[in-house]
């Protein structure tokens, strides 16, 4: 099953996991219970969009919860020791720089669950994390996105 998947995960993934978990339990439930009993009052249920709303909202939540705890049951956590510097690997931020427009970047090499391109955090299963996965400080990179093809050159491999 898909479900049981594994996650790998920073510590800093997990953290946020673990917040999100949390208010969703202890906040997001109660205020979801509230505007359902607040729907309820209103009488005949067959016609209330209130109450249906109210009724959608929870099994978002119901849902996401329990998303997040076979995440947090599934994770392997990447160490900060064990994050490599002599190759791309995840953990690590590698700065690049664009051999077709000259750009320099860095991007945080992370597993999926915790990809968010606004921050630089490319997952290692998406084409730009694949295509650097393994690679060294040297090394000229052409991967195919979307868009085409891009070349990069690996300029530096660090940890945080």
């Amino acid at each position: 099953m898909a479900e049981n998947k594994q996650v790998i995960l920073t510590y800093e993934g997990i953290k946020k996991i673990e917040e999100e978990l949390e208010y969703l339990k202890t906040v997001k439930r109660k205020e979801v219970a509230q505007k359902i009993k607040t729907a309820i009052s209103y009488g005949d249920l067959s016609e209330n969009s209130e109450y249906d709303e109210a009724k959608n909202e929870q099994a978002f939540v119901e849902g996401r919860i329990a998303t997040l705890e076979n995440m947090l049951k599934n994770a392997k956590v990447i160490d900060e020791e064990d994050i490599k510097t002599d190759v791309v690997s995840i953990g690590c931020i590698v700065r690049v720089r664009d051999l077709d427009y000259g750009d320099e970047m860095e991007f945080t090499i992370v597993g999926s669950a915790e990809a968010d391109f606004k921050k630089m955090k490319i997952s290692n299963e998406a084409p730009i994390g694949k295509g650097l996965m393994g690679k060294k400080v040297g090394d000229k990179v052409e991967i195919q996105v979307p868009d085409g093809t891009i070349t990069y050159e690996i300029l530096e491999i660090k940890r945080h």
